[in-house]
């Protein structure tokens, strides 16, 4: 491995841990691309990535646990029913096109960005709500997006582990750390503020990653050296996004990961029209 691969592997790494740091989703849709674009095999990328989330995630975690954002309790019930589930998404991972695959992932990116920003219409009509209260109570505390609770309309802990599961699925199905649509499902189901979503959803990352990993490495699958290098630069990115995420205003998070979700949308389609010439050629 040359220095120029190294540079751009620890840069990779980096955007990675940023974005996994602050958006709640394990990194791997940048790091697997790049490492294929430097000349590995598809295999080796996704099993080299799930080390890099690895340490990107527990990086991450462990700084929202310093700064008493993370709840451990949040995290073992979700991250159980996915840890569990994920075979699942894996068994029809190998049964299904990829080109069908790649499209249904696309729809689901484009349904998690009407779920954001259906949030946002629950919370502005709990703030209309709350703003009539001085009429009956003259008490009022200030209220802002972070410290609005919208009550789930489920059982609370059958949403939890419904949202666990659904998140473990696609992570098998998909090949990603289930943050891309955990997040959504966190925010909607179980109507938790989206930075609180976003810290959960890292911490859970840390348990189906790991269970990723030891079975790549297991197989054989890992390259550990541009795994280090791209983990190491992970968690400079991971530190740097949690320690700014509290900082940051709810609209702008909010606005960052519904655009992220739409690019990664519109190059998942793209790779569903690849995937699909290439079969029909």
């Amino acid at each position: 491995m040359d220095s120029y691969s190294w540079l751009i592997l620890g840069t990779g790494g980096l955007v990675s841990g940023v974005i996994s740091g602050l958006l709640g989703i394990g990194g791997g849709i940048v790091t697997i691309p790049l490492m294929i674009a430097l000349g590995y095999s598809p295999v080796q990328a996704i099993a080299t990535s799930s080390l890099f989330i690895v340490m990107t995630s527990i990086s991450g975690s462990i700084q929202n646990w310093l700064m008493g954002y993370l709840s451990f309790r949040k995290i073992m019930f979700l991250g159980i029913p996915a840890f569990i589930t994920t075979g699942i998404g894996v068994y029809f991972a190998s049964r299904i096109p990829p080109y069908v695959i790649l499209a249904a992932f696309g729809v689901i990116l484009v349904m998690n960005i009407y779920l954001i920003e259906l949030r946002k219409q629950l919370v502005s009509h709990t703030e209309q709500t709350a703003s009539l209260t001085p009429i009956l109570n003259p008490v009022v505390a200030s209220v802002g997006e972070s410290s609005i609770s919208i009550e789930p309309s489920f059982n609370s802990l059958i949403s939890t582990i419904s949202t666990g599961s659904i998140a473990g699925i696609m992570a098998g199905l998909f090949g990603l750390g289930g943050g891309t649509v955990m997040v959504p499902l966190q925010i909607l189901l179980l109507g938790e503020p989206i930075k609180a979503a976003i810290q959960t959803s890292l911490g859970v990352i840390v348990i189906t990653a790991f269970a990723a990993s030891l079975g790549h490495s297991f197989e054989g699958n890992i390259l550990f050296l541009p795994g280090l290098i791209l983990g190491f630069g992970g968690v400079i990115g991971a530190q740097l996004s949690t320690r700014a995420l509290p900082k940051l205003p709810e609209h702008i998070v909010r606005l960052t990961l519904r655009i992220f979700l739409g690019i990664l949308a519109i190059y998942v389609f793209w790779e569903s029209w690849v995937n699909f010439s290439n079969s029909n050629s």
